[in-house]
């Protein structure tokens, strides 16, 4: 019968739990409903004047408009460079370990397809951000999930797994700054994977998105440990940073080895970033830094206000340490209708809209992220829907 059954790699993908949440909100806005919206992590700040100024300024350039180099041009790469070495005093090497992607999701899905062969073993934190076991199942792998609800579980897992895997893992995933738990680790912990990478000879792919979104210490690199850049690949993004989602522009550095088998993989299926955005990339990492600590400000602020006024509305949300956004289990009176029953019942009736955490992975059942991407006086509209709603149904 033509057309033929579902494709092989899409039946691998089950369906996407946010897209039930994504109808019910679109439907509910079409019959005329404010959804005050922290479902969907997409930065609502604008992008620093500079950094806008700089991309203007290069597109009426003629000659930034032919294609561009896959891997990045070498004042990006370069500038991203000093950017490591300034922030978490490591030293890469522009040529063989910093690699432009568009985004860190497309380089993390990229750097799957390039080193997973099919059956080759994953262990992946669980909730996670879909790509992470997602970009592997898409190249043929097999994904083992580790519960990742706070990264002493995880570490305390990664060790027998990896003895029980058979065949043994290809590589391990880390995500701190971690979507959506927002927790956050400590150069200990990296020490401890890198460890166990070099004892059962994995990979390690480090998601580091958030590494300037934190509110405490900064967060540290994996690549600081000795002896990681030989095994370890780092994702990196300038899309919370500098609030330039859209832009996508990412980066991946580390290990030679890994980056070069990306940017052979890249090599077939892209060009590269528009020129004038890579060009206004590097006036971001080298230019004034206040911009980033006006964005890191903007979280902060939001996190207090939303912690405090969702507390008084009677539902206690932990405050995040690091990220844009905040891990709350529902609330008990909730608890057996489990979160995407939770977060539909919530936007219907209260108009708020969260991402339940089931469709981060099992483990994420029982909790729903919530992202700071409403303002101030949005969050505090929010909690007041969310006092009747509470009250209604206590």
């Amino acid at each position: 019968m033509w057309p033929k059954a579902e494709f092989h790699r899409v039946q691998r993908l089950p369906p996407y739990v946010f897209e039930t949440v994504n109808k019910l909100k679109a439907e509910l806005r079409r019959n005329g409903a404010d959804i005050i919206d922290f479902g969907f992590g997409n930065p609502d700040m604008d992008t620093p004047k500079h950094i806008i100024d700089k991309l203007v300024e290069t597109a009426r350039k003629p000659r930034t408009n032919r294609y561009s180099a896959s891997r990045g041009i070498p004042g990006l790469r370069a500038a991203y460079g000093r950017y490591y070495k300034r922030r978490f005093g490591v030293d890469l090497d522009p040529e063989t370990e910093i690699v432009a992607t568009l985004g860190s999701k497309e380089g993390f899905a990229n750097l799957a397809q390039a080193i997973c062969a099919p059956g080759d073993v994953i262990l992946a934190p669980n909730p996670s951000y879909p790509i992470h076991p997602f970009g592997f199942i898409i190249a043929g792998g097999t994904i083992r999930h580790i519960e990742a609800l706070n990264p002493e579980r995880y570490l305390a897992s990664i060790d027998a797994a990896a003895r029980d895997s058979n065949p043994k893992p290809l590589a391990v995933v880390t995500c701190f700054p971690a979507n959506p738990t927002a927790e956050v680790c400590d150069l200990s912990f990296y020490r401890e994977v890198v460890k166990l990478a070099r004892r059962h000879e994995m990979y390690v792919l480090s998601d580091l998105a958030y590494t300037e979104i934190y509110y405490d210490d900064p967060p540290p690199s994996i690549l600081q440990v000795n002896g990681a850049r030989e095994i370890c690949v780092e994702f990196t993004t300038l899309s919370k940073t500098y609030a330039m989602a859209g832009w996508r522009m990412g980066f991946a550095v580390g290990s030679a080895h890994l980056i070069s088998a990306l940017t052979r993989m890249k090599s077939y299926l892209d060009y590269g970033a528009y020129t004038p955005i890579q060009v206004a990339a590097c006036a971001a990492l080298d230019g004034p830094q206040d911009c980033v600590d006006e964005i890191r400000k903007t979280y902060r602020n939001r996190r207090d206000v939303l912690v405090d006024a969702f507390g008084r509305a009677g539902w206690q949300v932990p405050s995040p340490a690091a990220s844009m956004f905040a891990w709350a289990p529902i609330p008990p009176v909730f608890a057996e209708l489990g979160s995407l029953k939770f977060a539909q019942i919530l936007m219907k009736e209260a108009h708020v809209a969260v991402a339940p955490g089931v469709g981060f992975g099992e483990y994420g059942e029982g909790f729903v992220r919530i992202a700071l991407v409403e303002n101030e006086q949005r969050i505090r509209q929010a909690a007041r829907n969310i006092t009747d709603f509470l009250k209604r149904h206590s």
